[in-house]
């Protein structure tokens, strides 16, 4: 017989197809609370038929993502009702110590199963090795072999009777059993109806296999096609020879269609891996960046508070990915796990060093609302704006402070600083309506000035009126202080051109009267010495009037308005002293006569 028919599965195909059922045949189980994931643990464990390692893993993931769940839900109540994070304890689970007694029984029962299988492969191992010695002596006893026949046959059936043996042994066994299968049956000299006779039926049997395995490459379900192949298998190997010609054939086609079949199975397998690395490869981007927090630039309550909510949506993601390859994802979701418990410890940390400096904090802001209270009913606008000015800068700089603290303080405060600044508002309001209408009326002092300035000689009555127009503009308040170097200056111009109109007139007038009133009996010697008396006096005065305008104006910016006024005078004491000129000359002219 040809060494290729009824050749048995590899180890490796065999091990593949171990693999591939524990990752896809995950139990579908509507379980959604820990009570129901002890009592089916339970369950399991009362029941004979052995335990489904898949399912096994799929309850203790449930049960621990519960767990966290649970947890993770009192922490937020916790944080929520002001707790203080460093304080927060994990409730204690009343339900985990079920849950490990559960897991731990059933895993002994595993144990102690998988330990009787072992046991009774390798006690199949050797009943086949008896049977193959046996075979292996009627393969070599010709003389006896037409009468050994029924024994060969009842042989093959003990063989087929007896199942699992160990993997590694299984390709080589099945390669001493098929040599010595075909040593026999080509050694034996049966007559040739009764050896055709169980060819062909033999081959009746593959036929039927083939056609079998054909239609398994329609299957949907390509798990369920794989391991009908393998019963396939098993019975193509426990069915005898077929003619030595048609050997090959029939093998050839058979193995087509398994490879068909394989290759679904592959691709099915292939793509499961590949979407178990893909949630692999989220779950490590996720990891990553919970590993990767910059904790030196959390430093306000907002970045802890912002960084939080980022943490609880990572893991309302990872919750959403599904399985990682078997081998990985316990120690990815431990990865995660870590990644997460070291961001809340150092947060709890964080909070726990910053309680001392809030407190210190909240002191400070208490006496800072203390002052703004004093302050906010003053009328010293400028004074007490500047100073709440400062306060509000000042309050920006002091850190934080607990949370149930952080809002009322703050209003407690600003309520202070706006009740101030909205009344001095409401004055300054009042203010600038006064201010406007002052500007008004000296508007219209500088219109009346205009008017007797347009005169061709003012007279004495004029020179009253703006001595009265004067007094009455030096008794006007605050105009707005964008109009006020405008209108002083309009006001300066008018006055001045004024006052050099009456001064020239004033001085013809009393040169004139000075000549009618010198006469021969007027003693000219003696009003000449006083003139020249006066003349001194005034250069003196004049000299001393400047003096004064050089301090004033070095000395301070508020002696402008000083300073004009004494320019004007020492100008009215030019224009004295040029009318004593004058009648010091006419009086000179008098002398000569």
């Amino acid at each position: 017989m040809d060494s290729n028919e009824n050749r048995p599965l590899t180890e490796a195909v065999v091990q593949e197809a171990a693999e591939v059922a524990a990752v896809t045949e995950v139990i579908a189980t509507p379980i959604q609370s820990k009570e129901e994931v002890i009592a089916r643990l339970q369950e399991i464990n009362q029941q004979e038929a052995p335990a489904d390692k898949a399912e096994l893993d799929s309850l203790k993931q449930l049960f621990y993502r519960l767990r966290n769940a649970e947890v993770e839900a009192a922490r937020k109540a916790f944080e929520e009702n002001g707790g203080n994070l460093e304080a927060f304890v994990s409730p204690k689970d009343e339900f985990e110590a079920q849950f490990k007694e559960s897991m731990g029984s059933i895993k002994e029962k595993l144990n102690a199963l998988k330990a009787e299988e072992e046991q009774e492969k390798q006690d199949n191992l050797e009943k086949k090795l008896a049977i193959i010695e046996r075979m292996k002596e009627l393969a070599e006893s010709p003389e006896d072999a037409n009468k050994a026949y029924n024994e060969f046959k009842k042989l093959q059936a003990e063989w087929n009777e007896i199942k699992n043996i160990p993997a590694a042994k299984v390709n080589e066994l099945w390669k001493s059993y098929q040599l010595h299968s075909e040593k026999f049956y080509d050694l034996i000299k049966l007559n040739n109806e009764f050896r055709e006779y169980d060819f062909k039926k033999n081959q009746s049997i593959k036929i039927a296999l083939c056609e079998a395995a054909e239609k398994l490459a329609e299957e949907e379900d390509v798990i369920s096609a794989f391991h009908q192949l393998q019963k396939l298998h098993q019975e193509f190997r426990e069915t005898g020879p077929v003619a030595k010609e048609q050997r090959e054939e029939i093998w050839n086609r058979f193995k087509a269609a398994s490879t068909i079949v394989n290759r679904r199975h592959q691709q099915h397998f292939e793509a499961i891996k590949e979407k178990e690395q893909r949630n692999l490869d989220e779950k490590i981007v996720i990891c990553e960046i919970v590993e990767g927090m910059e904790y030196d630039k959390m430093i306000t309550f907002q970045d802890w508070h912002d960084k939080t909510e980022e943490i609880l949506a990572l893991q309302a993601k990872w919750k959403t990915i599904g399985f990682a390859p078997q081998k990985m994802n316990t120690k990815i979701f431990e990865r995660f796990r870590a990644a997460c418990d070291d961001f809340f410890k150092r947060k709890a940390e964080h909070f726990k060093n910053l309680k001392g400096s809030m407190n210190e904090n909240l002191e400070k802001k208490k006496q800072m609302c203390e002052k703004a209270e004093a302050l906010k009913d003053s009328t010293d606008w400028k004074a007490t704006a500047d100073i709440l000015t400062k306060l509000q800068k000042e309050w920006k700089e002091v850190g934080p402070v607990a949370k149930k603290y952080s809002e009322p303080i703050w209003k407690r405060f600003v309520t202070a600083c706006d009740y101030f600044f909205e009344q001095k508002n409401k004055a300054e309001a009042v203010h600038r309506t006064a201010e406007q209408e002052n500007l008004d009326k000296k508007k219209a002092i500088i219109e009346k000035l205009n008017t007797i300035n347009q005169e061709s000689a003012p007279s004495d009555k004029s020179g009253n009126i703006v001595r009265e127009l004067m007094k009455e503009w030096n008794s006007i308040g605050h105009v707005p202080f964008k109009e006020k170097d405008k209108i002083y200056k309009q006001y300066r111009s008018v006055v001045d051109a004024l006052f050099d109109k009456m001064n020239l007139s004033a001085s013809k007038k009393k040169l004139s009267n000075f000549k009618s009133n010198i006469s021969k009996e007027t003693n000219l010697y003696r009003e000449r010495e006083k003139l020249v008396r006066a003349y001194d006096n005034m250069k003196n005065e004049i000299k001393t009037y400047e003096n004064n305008i050089g301090f004033l104006t070095s000395s301070s910016k508020k002696g402008n308005s000083l300073v004009t006024e004494m320019n004007r005078k020492i100008e009215k004491l030019k224009a004295d002293l040029e009318l004593i000129t004058q009648k010091i000359a006419v009086i000179d002219e008098s002398i000569k006569e």
